[in-house]
Order: C-alpha cells, then sequence, then structure tokens
C-alpha cells in the first residue's frame, strides 16, 4: 500500500535525519605486499545470528503459512465446536490430530513452494520448447505422459487410495475390489483420464476450440454410462467413486503444471493472445477420469466373474506382522518419494535427452523439487494422523444428533446445517478462489465481480454438500441426483455466453482442494459407514456440479442485466435525441420501445 507525505515533511527529514559518512570509512584499506604489489581483498563470509535468520525468513514464510492456516484452521475449529457442544462428544485422539493438521499446513506450504519453483518452471520450459524441436504428435503423446505422471503427485490422490478399507465388501464386492486389490489400476486409469484431457485441452490452446461442444461430447457418454450402471446392482456403487475420481484429480499439481505446459505451447504457437486460453483444462480433467473409472468397472464386470469377486471379499487374511514399508512413517515417506521423484525424472529426460536443453535457474529448481518432496512427505503425514482421522470422527458421530431430537425432521436440518455450512465456510476460505476471481473480473472487464464469484461458488458447494448428506439420509441413489443436475447443467450451457461458461466449469476445480477432497471424502465414508450405506461416495460429485450450476445461473443474470442496461441506455439516448429534433408527431413510449429495438 502507498502512504502519502507531504512534501515539506520529505524535505524536512532529508535535510534533518541523515548522516554523513566517509566512504573510507565502509571499505576496506589496500594493502600491499613486499613487492608493492596490491593484495586481493576477500571480504570475510556473513555470518548471521539466528535472530538475522529468523528477521530475513519470517515475512517470507509468514505469508505463505498464513495461506494455508487460512484454509484449515476455520474447518478445524468449526469441527472441533461442532463435535464437542452439538455433538457433545469429546474428540479422540486430540492431540495426534492437532499434530496430523499442523503438519498439513507445513507440508502444504513446503510443497506448494516447491511447486511454484522446481516443477511448474519445468514445465512452462518445455511447453516453450516442445512446438519449435517436435512435431504436434510428440508433443501430444508427452502432454499425455506429463497428464499420467501429475495425477500420481496429486497429494489428494492418497485420500482416494487409502478410502478402500472403509468400503463393506459384502454390499459392494465390485467397488471393494477396485479400491483393494485394482488400486494401482485404478489411479492409472485416473492418470489417463487426465493425460487425454491434457491432449484435448493443449489441441484447443491452438486450434481456439471453444469449449461448449466439447463438455457435450464428453459429458453426454459420461452421463449415458452412469444411467446403464445405474441399473445394475454391481456396477452402480462404482458410479459415486467415478464421479469423486473428478474431483481428486484437479488439485495444486494437475492443474497448474499441465496448465503451466499448455500455455508455454500457446505462447510458442502464437496462440496465447486469448483471454481464456487459461480455462478449460480443469473440466476436462475431471470429466475425462470420471469416464475412465465407469468404464474400468465395465471392463471388470465383463472379465471377473462375480463368484470370483465374492470369494476374495469373503477371505480373511490375517498379517501378524506387515513390512516395514508397510507403517508408518515409512509408508507416507515412501509414498511421496514415489509422487514427485518418478514426475521429476520424466521432466528431466525430456528436458534434456529429448529436447537437448538446459535447464535454467537449476540451483533454484532443484531447491524447489527438495521442498516439493519434503512437503509431500509431511503432508501424507498428516493427512493420515490429522484430516482423515478427524473427518471421519466427525462423519460417524454426525448421525447421533438423531438421538437429541423427537422429531426426526429436525436432527435432518441440523445435519444439512452442518454440513452447508462446513462447505460454504471451507470454501469461502479457498486461496485459490480468491485468485481465480480476480482473473475473472479482469477478463470480464469487471461485469462478473470477484466477490459475487466467490459467493455463487460457495453456495454451490454448500448446496452440493448438504445436498450429499441428504443424499445419505434418505438413500437416494447419486445416479438420480448427478444426472439431473448434469442435465440441467448443459442446458444452462446452450443459453450461457461462451465466456460465463468457461469461468462455471473451472470453478468446481477451485473448491476440490488438497484439504477439502481428504476431508469431505472421509465425512462421507464415515457418514455412509454410521447410516449403513453400501459406500460413502458422492459427496465430492455433488460439491462439483453445485458451483458448475450457481456460476452458470449467475452468468445468466448478470447477462440479462448488462442487456437490460443497454437498453436503457439507448432508451435514454434515444429521447434526448427526439427532444432535440424536436417531432412533428407526439412521442409515445410504444414508438420508443419500437425505435429502441430497430
Amino acid at each position: 500500500m502507498y502512504k502519502k507525505f507531504r512534501y515539506g515533511d520529505v524535505v524536512s527529514a532529508a535535510a534533518t535525519q541523515q548522516k554523513l559518512i566517509s566512504y573510507n570509512r565502509i571499505t576496506h584499506k589496500p594493502e600491499q605486499d613486499t613487492t608493492g604489489h596490491h593484495v586481493h581483498y576477500t571480504p570475510p563470509k556473513i555470518r548471521l545470528r539466528w535472530l538475522d535468520v529468523y528477521r530475513l525468513l519470517q515475512p517470507y514464510i509468514q505469508v505463505r503459512l498464513f495461506d494455508q492456516l487460512k484454509a484449515i484452521l476455520p474447518i478445524a475449529l468449526y469441527l472441533y465446536l461442532f463435535q464437542e457442544y452439538i455433538l457433545l462428544a469429546n474428540i479422540s485422539e486430540l492431540q495426534t490430530i492437532l499434530l496430523g493438521l499442523f503438519a498439513v499446513v507445513i507440508g502444504l506450504m513446503l510443497f506448494m513452494e516447491g511447486l511454484k519453483y522446481g516443477l511448474m518452471p519445468f514445465g512452462e520450459n518445455i511447453g516453450d520448447v516442445l512446438p519449435r524441436k517436435l512435431g504436434l504428435k510428440s508433443v501430444l503423446f508427452i502432454v499425455f505422459l506429463l497428464g499420467i505422471g501429475v495425477t500420481l503427485a496429486e497429494p489428494a490422490i492418497g485420500a482416494l487410495k487409502a478410502a478402500g478399507s472403509i468400503v463393506d465388501p459384502q454390499k459392494a464386492p465390485y467397488l471393494y475390489f477396485i479400491l483393494n486389490h485394482r488400486s494401482n489400476a485404478l489411479v492409472l486409469v485416473v492418470g489417463i483420464g487426465v493425460g487425454l484431457a491434457a491432449i484435448v485441452a493443449t489441441l484447443r490452446l491452438i486450434k481456439l476450440w471453444s469449449l461448449k461442444p466439447l463438455i457435450y461430447l464428453t459429458l453426454a457418454p459420461t452421463l449415458l454410462l452412469s444411467f446403464y450402471m445405474q441399473n445394475d446392482n454391481d456396477l452402480k456403487n462404482i458410479i459415486g467413486l467415478a464421479w469423486d475420481c473428478g474431483a481428486v484429480t484437479t488439485g495444486p499439481v494437475t492443474v497448474p503444471l499441465v496448465l503451466s505446459l499448455g500455455i508455454g505451447i500457446a505462447a510458442a504457437t502464437g496462440r496465447s493472445d486469448n483471454a481464456l486460453a487459461g480455462f478449460g483444462i480443469v473440466t476436462l480433467a475431471s470429466i475425462f477420469p470420471a469416464l475412465g473409472v465407469l468404464l474400468l468397472g465395465v471392463y471388470i464386470k465383463a472379465t471377473i466373474p462375480h463368484e470370483t469377486i465374492i470369494a476374495l471379499t469373503q477371505q480373511v487374511l490375517i498379517v501378524s506382522n506387515k513390512p516395514w514399508y508397510g507403517i508408518t512413517p515409512f509408508t507416507e515417506i515412501i509414498g511421496g518419494l514415489q509422487a514427485i521423484v518418478p514426475l521429476v525424472i520424466f521432466l528431466f529426460f525430456v528436458m534434456v535427452f529429448i529436447l537437448k536443453e538446459k535447464i535454467p535457474k537449476q540451483k533454484f529448481v532443484i531447491y524447489g523439487i527438495i521442498l516439493a518432496t519434503i512437503g509431500m512427505i509431511i503432508f501424507n503425514l498428516g493427512l493420515t494422523h490429522g484430516l482423515t482421522k478427524l473427518g471421519t470422527q466427525t462423519g460417524e458421530l454426525v448421525p447421533s444428533v438423531f438421538d437429541r431430537f423427537s422429531i426426526y425432521f429436525m436432527g435432518v436440518m441440523v445435519i444439512f446445517s452442518f454440513a452447508w455450512f462446513l462447505g460454504f465456510g471451507a470454501t469461502l476460505a479457498e486461496p485459490a478462489l480468491h485468485a481465480v476471481g480476480l482473473t475473472v473480473e479482469t477478463l470480464t472487464q469487471g461485469a462478473y465481480k470477484k466477490n459475487l464469484l466467490i459467493y455463487a461458488v460457495s453456495f454451490g458447494v454448500a448446496f452440493g454438500i448438504g445436498g450429499g448428506v441428504l443424499m445419505f439420509i434418505y438413500k437416494i441413489p447419486l445416479a438420480y441426483l448427478l444426472i439431473p443436475g448434469y442435465i440441467i447443467a448443459m442446458i444452462l450451457t446452450i443459453i450461457c455466453k461462451e465466456e460465463y461458461v468457461n469461468i462455471a466449469w473451472d470453478s468446481a476445480g477451485v473448491t476440490t482442494g488438497p484439504v477439502t477432497v481428504p476431508l469431505v471424502l472421509a465425512l462421507g465414508l464415515g457418514l455412509g459407514k454410521t447410516l449403513n450405506a453400501v459406500e460413502g461416495f458422492g459427496i465430492l460429485a455433488l460439491a462439483s456440479i453445485g458451483p458448475v450450476l450457481t456460476v452458470l445461473i449467475t452468468g445468466i443474470w448478470i447477462e440479462w442485466q448488462v442487456h437490460a442496461s443497454h437498453k436503457t441506455k439507448q432508451y435514454h439516448l434515444l429521447l434526448e435525441e427526439t427532444k432535440k429534433n424536436k417531432p412533428t408527431k407526439p412521442l409515445t413510449t410504444q414508438s420508443l420501445i419500437l425505435a429502441t429495438k430497430n
């Protein structure tokens, strides 16, 4: 912020509050050796006290730490107060959960900093050089592989893999089989979906395609497949997992890294002047993985007999001692290394051996990669012992509200309100949403205000999570909510202008960050388990469609306001013009309206 000073005060301060120091007093005096030649002076190394180190790093760390605290602290405090004063239940393992939440904050801070200095420059440099050295097919193949790599590096993907232990194998055998026996195939399919989305998004940047046809072409088969699977008792439980996978992929690694690669390609091909070039990747990276997981479920049902699945789920494996790599903290350390190291090796191989380019600012890149790896490991520890425990515990205790109210509807309203405010507050505190709000306000020339977008998205997420809770309480099939919701969204997409369509469909990805995804996923699984639901997936999917609908509706409302304002201005201009010209015929309201339409 700029601060104004009177010119007289500045002149006065410059004249009185200064001290002249001789240059000779702050420089080393020249020395000569025995032969009379000047001796080269090597200044001593700067020695910093711990206090000096703190003063230098404190502003740097404070900003980054505060961003993560804003996203996590309100949610954790809200869950604590709700559990203590509404559910009247103490949080078990409170100290462990607090340490886990602190680890999430520190891990995310280090990871995001490492992403900024280590991984994103890789993506930008590769995107800038790729089109100049390779053909389009080679470029798209590398983009595809990168899409798979970034999916493995997503912090929230660990929460998805860990969800398999909560699913009841007797009620949902195929879902249990995918999560426990085909978890690597699941992650690979999700990665392939992100890779295909990255290819289409890159082509869109180069060819300047509209987003609307891409939404219709990808969403239509996904909805049809969901409708088909809803009528199959073995497959209908996979629908929630598939749509939740779409929410998991649009996190802090996938979107920035693939987007930086795409923008670099667009800049190299001379197509970076499109104001909406950055939008679309989030939408496609959500729909393609959902379609991929649905197809994986159909494939497994077609190739593996139902009897085999049932036999596998009925086997009880008693393991007395887990291997060292299967227990904490070794699991989290190995998971963090597996997420970052293969991606870095792939980027390094492409940059050095395929493109034959040097890595610019190598020290900064290495520094960023180390920070990202350490941050991912710490985040995994916090996820295991903090967010997942807190979300599962709260979800399992929420149904106890019904014991406190004699009227069933009152209990439903309390649970719905809890979920609504959780979604609203978590989204409102999301730092990425504020950044997107500023971008949208700039691109729409102030028509779509930043705060209007923030509240539209927050309301959409709130009603999505609230609707997900009602889905578990009243045992409503997820497809009955998702399919009509997306059909309405497609109709609104036809009506809405292109720029608002881009904003609306990408706004869903902003809400599904590395904090929201594990927490809401664990909350849904815990709630579903307590309410005897077959599985607890689907809340994330509803939290994604909610903001799409609210932002599209808000965009149509803005269009109507702009159109009405424009017609009003035309009306007044015509009125002034007719007064000046003094028409021979009497001026009527009907004639003005007809003239305005013309």
